[in-house]
Formats: structure tokens, sequence, C-alpha cells
């Protein structure tokens, strides 16, 4: 078997990803302890509520990327695939939070004791966490399953590491056509993992975003989740590309972060036309019970400075930027970009959630705790991805992909 013998080391990554991801994570923990036992408990809850989507839209999205790029094999995504494939790390720590959720009560899920006009068959408690606890459970065991077979293909020794390395090198091929077989695994869960996410996603927006205004539905409702999903999953990755810039075994050559660039301002494109669609189909209906919903988020104040904010830094600056074309080989502004837009649509979360918990705001509901649990989801995300990075070097882009 030709396997690399140098895999990138991942020393140069010292110890300052894990000190400040324990730090961020600290701080967060500590926020939302606080707002427990503040006046406002609910603050708590609808801010762990927002970054859990947030953050796992991420982590799902990134490693979606990797998933689409095994199926369709498409080669310039090499550099980065291991990378995406980093993100799979979030995954145990987005299932802990959303069991976590359920301990909210009336503060996540509103309609919780209300009447729901014969939707309790559907909205009620047990049943919306067993169906999208096993949704989560199918989506991250399909992607963990993809991420094994390709880290066999890319390890070369397994007597070396901690223990989730040993157990994943324990089932290295060891004559070709072992490794045709894993090959044949990874695109089999590639595509899997790519039909479990638009699946399960949906599912997801439709449960604990859009029926958070029980009265309110759409069926584009769940589309439009899973494909800002994958916005945020490219801009977290290239943020992450963006900050290996320079390091051992981690820099993105200059052609891959530009087709990530034109991945990322295809998508720019797509969530604003699907945000775009929404509101053009609610405006020509003109039906009082669907209007409410997009003019109390564009119109009534408070919201609507949100929605403008929403607007600028997840679509207009995006677009305006990524028409350059030599922009989107330049990681410094790439990075800004992608934290911009990650900034945005953290944004567009509150919007749309932040209307159904209180109705007759009259500032938002923007302050120090919400953005102290923001940074806590931000260190558990970058342990997360620096705990996989630590582990298998191989999945830096200096290393050689597993061949396809």
């Amino acid at each position: 078997m030709n396997r690399p013998q140098n895999a990138p080391d991942a020393r140069p990554f010292g110890k300052t990803p894990a000190v400040f991801g324990a730090l961020c994570l600290a701080a967060g923990v500590a926020a939302f302890a606080f707002g427990l036992g503040g006046e406002r408990p609910g603050r708590a809850w609808q801010a762990l509520l927002v970054n859990f989507l947030l953050w796992s839209s991420i982590a799902q999205g990134g490693v979606l990327l990797a998933a689409l790029a095994c199926t369709v094999r498409a080669r310039w995504a090499h550099p980065v695939s291991g990378l995406a494939q980093a993100f799979a790390g979030f995954f145990p720590l987005s299932l802990i939070c959303f069991f976590l959720l359920a301990l909210g009560g009336k503060s996540v899920f509103p309609w919780v004791g209300e009447d729901l006009h014969g939707k309790e068959a559907w909205l009620n408690l047990p049943f919306l966490l067993a169906r999208d606890g096993l949704g989560f459970l199918v989506l991250y065991g399909i992607g963990a399953a993809f991420v094994l077979q390709d880290l066999r293909l890319r390890l070369s020794a397994g007597n070396r590491g901690g223990a989730l390395r040993r157990w994943v090198a324990g089932g290295l091929p060891t004559s070709p056509e072992e490794s045709e077989r894993l090959r044949r695994r990874r695109r089999l869960f590639g595509g899997l993992y790519c039909a479990a996410y638009a699946l399960v996603l949906s599912l997801v927006g439709f449960d604990l975003v859009m029926s958070l205004d029980p009265h309110w539905y759409s069926t584009l409702f769940g589309g439009y989740h899973f494909v800002k999903a994958f916005y945020l999953g490219l801009g977290g990755l290239i943020v992450l590309a963006a900050l290996l810039r320079g390091r051992a075994g981690g820099e993105v050559p200059a052609a891959c972060l530009h087709d990530l660039g034109k991945l990322f301002f295809a998508f720019c494109l797509l969530w604003a036309d699907f945000f775009y669609v929404h509101l053009m189909v609610i405006w020509y209906g003109n039906i009082p019970e669907e209007a409410y919903y997009v003019i109390r988020r564009t119109v009534t104040p408070p919201w609507n400075a949100l929605a403008w904010a929403v607007f600028l830094a997840a679509f207009a600056v995006p677009f305006l930027v990524l028409i350059n074309r030599r922009v989107k080989s330049m990681p410094r502004p790439m990075f800004a970009l992608g934290v911009l837009v990650l900034a945005g649509l953290w944004l567009e979360h509150w919007l749309l959630v932040g209307p159904a918990f209180d109705p007759e705001a009259v500032e938002l509901p923007l302050g120090a705790l919400e953005g102290m649990v923001c940074a806590g989801f931000l260190g558990l995300m970058v342990l997360a991805v620096s705990g996989m990075l630590r582990s298998f070097p191989e999945l830096l882009p200096g290393a050689r992909p597993a061949e396809p």
C-alpha cells in the first residue's frame, strides 16, 4: 500500500486553541447559569436555542461539503475536504445541547400548554424530542460513518496517538481490495448524508424555528433552513481555512480558496433568493395570517432595524465584495467576510425566533448574556475542531488526500 509516511504535524497549533476554547466555554457556561438565576431565565434558554441552531448548522453544513465533494468526485475540494470533516467533532456536543433544550420547556417552546387548534398531535414535546432526536442521531451517525471511512483511507499508522485515533486505525485496509471497499462505503455514506441532511434539517426548521409561531406556516421553510445551514458551513470553513494560513500543513492553496469563494458567492445568492421567494409569495397572497409574520419582522420596530442589519451583513456586503474576482483568493478579506456572514446569520436567527418569545418587545433582546452564550458555543466549536485536527493531522490541507 502506498501511504503517506509524513503526515502534517499538529504541534504548530500549540495550546492556544484549547486555552481559547476553554476560556470561551467557561464564560458561556457562567453567563448561562447567571441568566437562569436572573429575573428573566427565558432569555438564557432562548440564547441556548439560537446558538444551538447556528453552531449545529455550521458543523452540519461543513461536513456536507466533504460529502458532496466525495459523491460528485470534486477534486478541487481535496485541500479543504479534511477541514470540512473536522467539523464532525461538534456532532456529539450538538446532540447533548439538543436534549438540554427540553429542560427549557415553555421558554424554548412557547406553544406548550396553548390551544393549537388541532395541531397538538404534532406539536407536543415528547413527540418533537423523539422525532428530532432520532433525526439528529441518524444524520450524525451517517456523518460519522462517512468521516470514519475517509479517515481509514488517509491514516498511515495506528500505533500512536489517542484512543480515538487507535480505534479508527484499527480498521486500516491491508490490501487494494479492502481500500476499494472503503472507497465504495465512503461514497455510499457521503450520498446518504446528503439525503439525510436535506430531510433532517427540513424537519428541524419546521419544528425548532417555524413552530415557534404555531399558527403560521410555510412549505418552503424547510428548504430555506438547510440552504442557510450550508451557507453557514461554507462561512465556517472559510474562516477556518483563513486561520490556518501560514501554519505548517495548514495552508489552503489560493486556487482552492478561490473555488470555495465562488461557492460561497453562489449560496449567498441562493439564500437571498429563498428569502425573497418567501417574501414575494406572502406579499402577493396578502393573507393576514401569513403577512403578519413578515410585517412583524421587517416593518415593526425594533425588529425592522435588525432585518436591515441581516440584509447588509448576510447578503449586500458579501454580494458586492465577492463580485471581485481577486478577493476570493485572499485569506484576510475572506476571513473578514466569513465572520461577517456568520454574525449576520446569528442575527437572522434572532430575527426569526425573537418576536415569538417577546411579541411586545420595544427593544432588541440582545445584550451581554446573548453574546457570552454565543462565545461559549464558539469555545465548544474551537475545542471540537482543534481536537479533531490534533488527533488526525491527516485532515489538514498539507496531507495527501484520500484517493478518490
